[in-house]
């Protein structure tokens, strides 16, 4: 249960900095935005939905997924 609150609020602190990133031209924002929707995906069906979809449109976006996808299932 802690865990889960955890890995919400880093989620969210990676959302956050990727929206501070797209505002800073060299930061590159999506490198911390995506991960963090990846993680948030898991407890909001919201962001699930959005990333199904994103992944859908944009081939580059689902070669991200796919590896990090993998990288969680090797972790455990």
């Amino acid at each position: 249960m802690i865990k889960d609150k955890i890995k919400i609020v880093f989620g969210i602190i990676l959302v956050i900095i990727g929206i501070i990133g797209f505002f800073i031209p060299i930061f590159q924002g999506w490198m911390f935005g995506i991960p963090g929707l990846i993680i948030l995906a898991k407890y909001f069906p919201s962001i699930k939905k959005i990333l199904t979809i994103l992944s859908k449109r944009f081939s580059f976006f689902k070669k991200i997924m796919d590896k990090m996808e993998k990288s969680k299932h090797s972790n455990k």
